[in-house]
């Protein structure tokens, strides 16, 4: 069950991380559109500004649970390098409460305002609800809580090594 468990968080990790890149990549082709549109043909685009910030929600809150779940998110370990084992391991249980506390939150009032905003549309997007772009809050709050409920049952992921980081210890010569 573990295993399966772990396939399943994997295959939402690749998920949010094709998610969040190609919403980066989006923001990257419609900013310098905008930039074309007002500066060049001096008929500024009314749709790029509000695309890039519905982009960029997406970006947001997909792609903190992959860097949650990587371990390349901001931490603070130096004092928590000094503890005792003991007091190691509370404290990274801690940390992983006060993680599923913030998922929670995002899950819990991220719904709320989707619920709140549903029939509401966006001027630029008069189809689009803003509800349906207030979807990226929970729905990352969910995915955050699984990778939290993932680590702490069966441990976190076995952590890749970026090709970058493993060229330079093959290349290292203090390492052989």
């Amino acid at each position: 069950m573990p295993h399966l468990f772990r396939r399943a968080m994997d295959a939402l990790y690749w998920a949010c991380a094709v998610l969040a890149g190609a919403s980066l990549v989006l923001v990257s082709a419609v900013i310098p559109y905008s930039v074309y549109t007002r500066y060049v043909l001096n008929h500024a685009a009314s749709w790029p500004e509000p695309a890039a910030v519905l982009l960029t929600i997406v970006l947001t809150f997909f792609g903190a649970p992959v860097c949650y779940r990587d371990s390349i998110h901001m931490r603070v370990m130096f004092f928590i390098g000094f503890m005792p084992p003991l007091a190691r391991r509370l404290c990274d249980f801690l940390a992983e409460g006060l993680v599923a506390l913030v998922a929670l939150f995002m899950a819990n009032w991220g719904y709320g305002l989707c619920a709140a905003t549903w029939f509401s549309s966006i001027d630029e997007f008069p189809w689009l609800s803003v509800g349906v772009t207030y979807l990226p809050i929970p729905l990352g709050g969910i995915v955050t809580l699984l990778f939290v409920i993932e680590r702490l049952t069966i441990g976190a992921p076995p952590q890749r090594l970026p090709a970058h980081e493993a060229a330079a210890e093959e290349s290292a010569p203090w390492t052989s």
